[in-house]
């Protein structure tokens, strides 16, 4: 019989491509693999459904969204909604420690539990919060510790979240967990730094490598991408768009993520009337299409903020996606950052946000030179092809996961 592996996420399978990669992987080395998440996000039901159609995984959930629920489903998830506002609330106001406070956490409890599982790995905090119970158990649980969740977010954005909990269960995972993996070597020193227990293995957020064609239309002028789940605050775009206003050399920038309208006329308002024009706000799209999207610009833009400890050690999505696509990067000099292009400087520029001078005349210099931007764009390729693809990391998780479950299995 196949082993069976449960993966428990608290978000949509769309915005999580990790834990997509992962049980992909492993569904198709053999193993019976389940995801447990979340349903929160109404515009990534049908997208989801879609995509698990055409996987070697199941999908279970923990219900959120009450439009298509049967009416006695309806009041559970009034009740959980309830529960999880009055948590954030508490937490906020009162600093009570609630695991209520990162969602449904008794609900998603006992779906893990009810599921029977040879191996279970966790991803995000209240995963992380039910694999300390599941551990306590008995059960055989492993970590990924994508994000350093009591190290993220803006200052407003952290007092609705249990950050003592948080800590608490981070050190139990790093001690007791089977194994734990995150996805830059300076994020696993700084957690075995503070936590101690066993260092946390390395298995990047690389992407399976695809086509990357780096010709481009000639006489088009150059084109700047940035992308995430919502375009906001906290995430560089204010710095980049006052450099780039000061450029001499035509370009054009799209972002492509949720926006608020009052948001995006914000950024707007930074720019010139002549750059405005040349800036586009480009819809979410579905994963598998991301890619083609990425790969019809020139340059990647991984604007992460150093002031916040998470963004400033880990990989993101971001940075992986723009090299494997043959994109140039521009990225902020954080810890996680430099450690990828340390390996190929000629793969992009390292740069100081907040030296808004220096930085538009960095970019004016790319911009100019057709010859050095196509170099930059083929190093960024091979990175892609030499150490920042799924191809390379997948056997990484396989080992993993096989260790984990003995020599029996």
């Amino acid at each position: 019989m196949s082993a069976r592996i449960l993966i428990i996420t608290n978000s949509p399978l769309c915005r999580n491509p990790r834990v997509v990669k992962e049980a992909t992987t492993l569904g198709q080395a053999g193993y019976d693999v389940t995801v447990l998440g979340i349903r929160n996000h109404r515009p990534s039901v049908e997208i989801d459904r879609e995509l698990v159609a055409a996987s070697p995984f199941k999908h279970q959930y923990v219900n959120m969204l009450g439009h298509d629920a049967p009416v006695i489903e309806r009041v559970s998830v009034s009740w959980r909604r309830l529960c999880h506002r009055a948590a954030r609330e508490a937490t906020c106001r009162l600093g009570w420690q609630l695991p209520g406070a990162l969602g449904p956490a008794r609900a998603l409890l006992r779906a893990a539990r009810a599921q029977a599982a040879d191996l279970t790995i966790t991803h995000n905090e209240l995963p992380h919060w039910v694999a300390v119970r599941l551990l306590a158990e008995g059960r055989r649980v492993a970590a990924d510790i994508e994000d350093w969740h009591s190290e993220d977010l803006l200052p407003h954005e952290r007092s609705y979240r249990p950050l003592g909990l948080l800590r608490t269960d981070e050190a139990a995972l790093l001690k007791t967990a089977t194994y734990t993996t995150t996805t830059s070597h300076a994020l696993s020193d700084a957690l075995h730094a503070r936590y101690g227990g066993r260092k946390p293995a390395v298995v990047t957020n690389s992407f399976p490598l695809s086509e990357a064609d780096l010709a481009r239309p000639s006489g088009d002028a150059p084109s700047f991408f940035w992308f995430s789940q919502t375009t906001g605050p906290g995430r560089g775009l204010e710095l980049f768009l006052s450099a780039w206003a000061r450029t001499t050399r035509p370009s054009h920038v799209s972002l492509l993520g949720e926006v608020h309208p009052e948001y995006a006329q914000k950024l707007l308002t930074r720019l010139p009337p002549s750059f405005r024009e040349r800036v586009r706000f480009l819809p979410l799209v579905p994963p598998a299409e991301l890619p083609r999207v990425i790969a019809g610009h020139d340059i990647g833009l991984a604007l992460e903020q150093s002031f916040i400890v998470n963004r400033d050690l880990t990989i993101t999505n971001k940075i992986l996606q723009y090299l494997n696509a043959g994109l140039a990067v521009v990225a902020s000099s954080t810890a996680g950052q430099r450690e990828v292009l340390g390996h190929a400087p000629d793969a992009g520029l390292l740069v100081d946000l907040h030296e808004t001078t220096r930085l538009a005349s960095q970019l004016d210099n790319l911009l100019s030179d057709p010859t050095a931007l196509s170099r930059s764009r083929r190093a960024a390729r091979r990175l892609a092809e030499s150490r920042y693809c799924w191809e390379r990391e997948s056997p990484r998780l396989l080992n993993l996961v096989a260790t984990a479950l003995g020599p029996n299995r």
